[in-house]
């Protein structure tokens, strides 16, 4: 239902402002740009989904072989301790702890192209205890907030992008991503975990200040690099790891004397049948969200959002990057574009410019992952996903501007 009204939300409010456009400067231009936005999309939306056929089925098919090799399960004992407090509806050692692990251990590294077919296989695995097929459980919830909430240890992508923007100081958001999108990460839980009533037992928070020890211990470590030994750490590290998973998993299917290309091919085949299921979720979101885009309502509220900030008295210094944060919840692309004009305009290295960097870094595409991971398993009632995502993200954007003004100022 949520999804329903936000997706009339942003039809109808695009529509309105470009009919008020029209009246007010009789130019019917604007039309045309929200019209052909909405068929550029539709086609970019396709686009999007086939691009991501190759990707599915490699590592669908590598997460078959693991399966059987019993990776998973391995990974599933691993976790559940912490997994069962605040996945509590989660039969004991089920396979979708394997999976979420694998999920968040390729977002951590930056490897969105392996997260995705790992978060995929994570839903449908939650999806098959799911007893209303139609209705998201309090697990898948719980699964897609933390993901949305983008946690990362190694930023490469948007230092490679300051990097081409001509940056001298690229690796300087390093630190400041990670601990504003850890800040997203601390929010979701307690967002999510208070409305479900969690039990914040000694194990729970043993397990989230252990977390945070040993993510701020590779902060530490990061941090006393220069930027060019940062920029070849974030470059090889991730890399290198998911090449090794990819070899330890093939060579556990040997040990366990598995036919390791059949098992390969079994689990690729699902591929193409995952993208065939969130192609219409996709297109129906981010056209939405294009005509939200293309219409200038976005820009509409970036500025009465400045206003409003401006009349608090507060430094409204930052507000120039407030574009990205607002965009990134709807669209990774379209809050990159943001980011990559926000540096031409200002330079890669101002403050405005380092602080759009750290807002791409503070969260994910909350709307794009819930139309991806909720239709790929046919969900349509998302209950409190949407607004816990996005407070989540509220949270994580004031983090940032606040790490912003510590680093940058």
């Amino acid at each position: 239902m949520a999804l329903n009204y936000i997706w009339f939300f942003f039809f109808i409010i695009a529509f309105a402002i470009a009919l008020w456009k029209w009246i007010i400067t009789g130019d019917p231009l604007i039309f045309k740009t929200v019209t052909e936005g909405i068929f550029k999309s539709a086609n970019d939306s396709v686009d999007l989904s086939f691009k991501l056929i190759g990707i599915m089925t490699l590592f669908l098919g590598f997460m078959n072989i693991g399966e059987k090799a019993g990776a998973i399960r391995f990974l599933s004992k691993l976790v559940a301790p912490f997994f069962s407090k605040l996945f509590p509806e989660l039969p004991p050692k089920h396979p979708a702890y394997g999976h979420m692990m694998m999920n968040f251990s390729a977002n951590l590294l930056g490897l969105d192209n392996a997260a995705t077919p790992f978060g995929l296989k994570a839903m449908e695995s939650l999806q098959s205890i799911n007893p209303d097929k139609e209705k998201a459980t309090n697990a898948q919830i719980m699964f897609l907030v933390l993901h949305t909430s983008g946690l990362t240890l190694i930023p490469l992508t948007i230092i490679s992008y300051r990097l081409a923007a001509g940056s001298t100081e690229a690796a300087s958001i390093f630190i400041p991503c990670v601990l504003a999108t850890i800040c997203t990460t601390l929010a979701s839980i307690f967002i999510v975990g208070f409305k479900q009533k969690l039990k914040w037992d000694k194990v729970l928070l043993t397990w989230l200040l252990g977390l945070v020890a040993m993510v701020a211990g590779m902060l530490f470590f990061v941090q006393q690099m220069g930027a060019e030994q940062k920029e070849i750490f974030s470059r090889v590290t991730g890399n290198m790891i998911l090449l090794l998973l990819v070899v330890l998993i093939i060579i556990g299917g040997m040990l366990k004397k598995i036919n390791v290309f059949d098992a390969f091919i079994d689990g690729a085949k699902g591929g193409f049948d995952v993208i065939l299921k969130i192609i219409p979720y996709l297109v129906g979101m981010l056209v939405a969200i294009r005509v939200f885009r293309d219409s200038g309502a976005l820009g509409y509220l970036v500025d009465g959002l400045s206003w409003v900030i401006g009349l608090t008295g507060v430094d409204t210094a930052f507000t120039p990057a407030l574009p990205i944060a607002i965009m990134k919840p709807f669209s990774g692309s379209g809050a990159r574009g943001l980011m990559i004009d926000v540096m031409k305009s200002n330079g890669p290295d101002s403050f405005v410019g380092k602080l759009a960097s750290t807002f791409q870094g503070s969260a994910d595409t909350t709307f794009y992952i819930i139309a991806l991971y909720f239709g790929s398993v046919g969900i349509k009632k998302v209950r409190y996903a949407i607004w816990a995502g996005v407070l989540a993200d509220l949270l994580g954007v004031v983090a940032a501007i606040l790490i912003g003004y510590v680093f940058f100022s």
